[in-house]
């Protein structure tokens, strides 16, 4: 699944081409993807609105349009927004078309059909999404060691399973928590309420860094993702124990380990992460 680095790489490759221009017209091939509304009203509300911005929260890609609409995008598993020249054949599994100024277009392409997209008034959005219900931005300048020492304070749930709650902390998912583990030092099992206000500081920084990291290299492909050019990032050239299992920790020559953690595959060292 995308997580924030990933998505806000989408939007800062489709912004430059998308914010200002018209939508002309938009094709539905799978009407299942589109979560509200109707299809024929989904397409009907979109031709001829402005992109006036995008934006990103969480793992929501948000495009802000006139008339004081707002349509959501989250690409789940497999979730594809790519442009494209309007001659340029259809890939497969590609659902909505969204035609624009100059022979442009937008293509969302999803292999499993599981994002999903939400059209709406900008304020129903956030009520008909589980926007409102999410935790503050890692990358925010307000998030400091307080806002996290907070989340995990009388959690005696594992660490990486309050990382990867979507209420407590946004755009988080499972590479991105590996990782900043690791770069923490802690292991992934500890219950966040075990966390001391030095380890707490240094789990902060963790996320922040590996986030950035993320976002310099234009996310993590190892699967499906590409970014709104239909490019591949190369952050998984930098990964230290996502999908390393059974080889030799970066660090210390351990050999690295992977376990089953609240139903999620969890990488880690367990020499380093103590």
């Amino acid at each position: 699944m995308p997580e924030l680095p990933e998505v806000e790489t989408i939007k800062r490759t489709l912004a430059p081409h998308l914010q200002g221009r018209t939508i002309a017209g938009v094709e539905v091939h799978h009407p299942g993807v589109i979560a509200i509304p109707d299809a024929d009203s989904f397409a009907r509300i979109l031709a001829g609105k402005r992109i006036t911005g995008l934006e990103r929260r969480g793992k929501y890609l948000l495009f802000n349009l006139d008339d004081d609409y707002g349509l959501a995008a989250h690409l789940r598993m497999t979730g594809r927004l790519v442009l494209a020249a309007s001659v340029d054949p259809l890939p497969p599994h590609t659902h909505i078309v969204w035609y624009l100024p100059g022979d442009l277009t937008l293509r969302w392409v999803d292999s499993r059909r599981f994002g999903r997209l939400y059209l709406a008034r900008k304020d129903e959005v956030v009520f008909k999404t589980g926007l409102k219900e999410l935790g503050p931005e890692p990358l925010d300048p307000a998030f400091n060691s307080a806002t996290l020492a907070a989340i995990c304070a009388g959690r005696r749930r594992p660490v990486k399973q309050v990382l990867l709650d979507q209420r407590l902390l946004a755009g988080i998912g499972n590479i991105y928590a590996d990782e900043i583990l690791f770069v923490a030092g802690l292991d992934p099992r500890r219950p966040a309420a075990s966390l001391n206000q030095e380890e707490v500081a240094c789990l902060r920084g963790a996320i922040q860094a590996v986030l950035e990291q993320g976002i310099a290299n234009h996310g993590t492909s190892i699967r499906d993702y590409v970014d709104g050019s239909g490019r591949q990032g190369s952050n998984q050239d930098h990964l230290q124990v996502y999908s390393r299992t059974g080889r030799p920790c970066p660090r210390c020559s351990q050999i690295l380990v992977r376990v089953r953690l609240g139903g999620r595959s969890t990488h880690f060292c367990p020499r380093c992460q103590v």
